[in-house]
Order: structure tokens, then C-alpha cells, then sequence
């Protein structure tokens, strides 16, 4: 995840799984044929009650968001210092050993081999610690996402209690799902609020 060029976790990406939560919509059109309008409304002749949120105002402005992005990638900068002074430190010991060997400093092969070993078992506790760093934080991540879904999920019950939406859905700069919605079925900054009240009440707890 560190080292490797193609394993950088996209940031921008962190918490889009919660996106889940919607429906896919193909788009709501501003415009419709009377026929359109028949099939898109309910008994009392109003049209299907529908919502959107858009995703990357969320995760610009609830605050929990912001934060756990910001922790996420203090801790992948970090495990990334952390792998890079210690692979740092072994191509040193490396070289070192190396130096050795081609001058014949070692007093004997026993010796020689024996410090082979010693660095061949700390390129594989690297590999090793590589490895652990990268699942943990990819658990994190995974972690963090399901809480967000879960605060979406239960602020939208809350906004829906009395039922009056049918559907909800989703869109972002990264996938466009709705391509126009009149912004009077925009709930996104209804659903922001909520959720950093909430959040900011759970902290004073």
C-alpha cells in the first residue's frame, strides 16, 4: 500500500461505499410528456415523492466525515514514513554487508552467513509489517464507512418518519446517477445538519 505504486488508497474514495444506501436512479427530467406524468405520479395526482443527496457535499461538510478522512491519512502518511526509514536503514545494512563481503572483512564465512540471514529475516519482518499496515488501515476504512452508512441510514428514517418518501438516491462528481433533479427535492443539507448535530451532541457526551 506504501511502497507498491498501484496500492495508494484513493482518499477521495474513502467513505463512497456508503453511497449503497441509495437506489440508482437513471435521472428525473425538468420536462415531461403528459404521458410521462401519468405514470410518474401517485393516486392524489402529485408526482412520486422522491430525494436526492448529493455525496461529495456531504463529505465536505459533516463534520465526522472530514475528521476520519483527516485521521485515515495521518496514519497512512505515517505507516508510510515509518516503512520507508526502516527499508532505509536495511539498504544501508545492506550495503554495509556487501562492503564486507567484497573486501573480505568478515573473519569467517560462518560470520558472513550469519549476518545474510539476519538481514534476509528483516526484509521479510518489512514485508511482513508492510503487509499487516496496509490490512489494518483497509479495516479502518471499511469500519469508518459502515459507521457513516449507519448515521446516513438512520438520519434519513428520521427526515422520512412520516413516510412521505418513496425513494432516495444518490450522486456525486464520481458517478453521475441523477443527470437533473429540481433542487427542491435536494435533501443533502438537510441530511448534513442532522447528521453533525448529531454528531456534535455525541461529542459533549
Amino acid at each position: 500500500m506504501f511502497v507498491r505504486k498501484n496500492s495508494k488508497i484513493d482518499m477521495k474514495k474513502v467513505f463512497f461505499a456508503f453511497a449503497a444506501l441509495a437506489v440508482m436512479l437513471a435521472g428525473c427530467k425538468n420536462s415531461q410528456s403528459e404521458s410521462e406524468k401519468k405514470l410518474a405520479t401517485i393516486p392524489d395526482g402529485q408526482f412520486v415523492p422522491i430525494a436526492v443527496i448529493n455525496t461529495d457535499s456531504v463529505l465536505a461538510n459533516y463534520e465526522f466525515a472530514v475528521q476520519a478522512n483527516d485521521e485515515l491519512m495521518n496514519k497512512q502518511e505515517n505507516a508510510r514514513l515509518d516503512l520507508s526509514e526502516r527499508a532505509r536503514s536495511l539498504q544501508n545494512d545492506m550495503a554495509t554487508f556487501q562492503k564486507k563481503m567484497e573486501n573480505n572483512a568478515f573473519l569467517s564465512r560462518e560470520r558472513a552467513e550469519s549476518e545474510y540471514n539476519r538481514l534476509q529475516k528483516r526484509q521479510e519482518d518489512l514485508q511482513q509489517l508492510e503487509a499487516k499496515m496496509s490490512d489494518d488501515l483497509m479495516k479502518e476504512q471499511q469500519r469508518l464507512t459502515e459507521q457513516m452508512h449507519d448515521s446516513i441510514d438512520s438520519v434519513i428514517k428520521e427526515l422520512n418518519k412520516d413516510g412521505k418518501i418513496k425513494l432516495v438516491v444518490t450522486t456525486s462528481s464520481l458517478i453521475e446517477t441523477v443527470l437533473y433533479c429540481d433542487p427542491e427535492y435536494d435533501i443533502t443539507e438537510q441530511v448534513v445538519d442532522m447528521l453533525n448535530e448529531r454528531w456534535n451532541k455525541g461529542k459533549e457526551k
